[in-house]
């Protein structure tokens, strides 16, 4: 790929990007930064975890980003019941062929939002792990690849725990970003409820964006350029969260991939073909929170790991 080419490709893809993020912007009512970082685990091909109360528009996001991107969507809604079958897809016997055909599961689409996960089954729960890491499903020793792009938004209610079942750090590993919406502000909330009332704003929502302009913007972020003190600075933020006595687990060696992954979103959201100490720092809480576990001692008191996250990077050097 030469640079021209490149140079082109990235401005078609940050060009789509924020036409993605203006059409969103003007039917959800988001805190500031929520659709970049959305934007931002898109084009890393990595996996969302939306942690929050209910009602204050989980769905009503992943359906936006779906409409305007012409993303198949199809939304999964998690209980104790639901099987990993009904989720990956089954085996169906056609006796007119007399053989068993595949019937695929709602897993199957470019965009799939998974409602409550921690309301699945831990058995259920495993069953996104192979389709969230290796974007294919098993079936019967069959296996079936997933359409591309494939992202998974998974929500949670922090409050509500009977019933549920927490999610194990190994699936938590395969989750690119944790984010909150919180509630709206005082202005957006009157904006909403005045919309609301003449109907739902994203079901009027168009494609502005094209699944191959998203692809051509995953092969550019790929490609970006990172000096090798980038990387260890990177390094450097993630051994200080195994040397923490606050940690009791730090972040994997997969957490640091992940975190370049989506750095380099961030540097092609901001139109860069370069990635900087910057755009590592801007993107280590949401990345890396949810990856790490507290000690014992610390979990009762008004410690959290994103606080800590945050504490930790501010301590580490950053290359000039």
């Amino acid at each position: 790929m030469g640079a021209p080419e490149t140079d082109g490709q990235a401005e078609r893809a940050v060009a789509a990007l924020r036409r993605i993020q203006q059409a969103i912007a003007g039917a959800v009512r988001t805190p500031d930064g929520l659709i970049e970082h959305l934007l931002m685990a898109l084009i890393a091909e990595g996996h969302v975890l939306i942690e929050d109360v209910p009602g204050v528009g989980k769905t009503t996001l992943a359906r936006a980003l779906a409409r305007t991107v012409g993303l198949e969507f199809s939304r999964i809604q998690c209980t104790p019941d639901l099987l990993p079958g009904d989720i990956t897809g089954v085996q169906i016997f056609d006796q007119s062929q007399n053989l068993f055909r595949f019937r695929p599961g709602p897993i199957f689409a470019n965009l799939v939002l998974v409602d409550e996960t921690n309301r699945a089954s831990p058995k259920t729960q495993a069953a996104l792990l192979e389709a969230m890491q290796e974007r294919q499903v098993t079936v019967d020793a069959e296996t079936h690849i997933l359409p591309l792009p494939f992202m998974v938004i998974a929500t949670q209610n922090p409050i509500e725990f009977e019933g549920t079942f927490p999610l194990p750090e190994a699936q938590l590993d395969r989750i690119a970003m944790l984010l909150r919406m919180g509630y709206p502000e005082r202005s957006d909330e009157v904006r909403l409820l005045t919309e609301q009332g003449a109907g739902d704003p994203v079901s009027l929502l168009e494609p502005v964006a094209s699944i191959d302009e998203i692809q051509e913007g995953i092969a550019v972020a790929r490609a970006l350029h990172v000096e090798p003190v980038v990387n260890e600075y990177a390094v450097s933020i993630l051994q200080r969260t195994r040397e923490d006595e606050r940690l009791m687990l730090g972040a994997s060696p997969r957490a640091g991939v992940v975190l370049m992954r989506v750095a380099r979103a961030r540097a092609l959201l901001d139109g860069r073909l370069f990635v900087t100490p910057d755009d590592v720092k801007a993107v280590a809480v949401p990345v890396l929170a949810h990856r790490v576990l507290l000690a014992s001692a610390v979990r009762t008191g008004d410690a959290d790991a994103a606080g800590i996250i945050g504490e930790l990077v501010a301590r580490t050097p950053a290359p000039m």
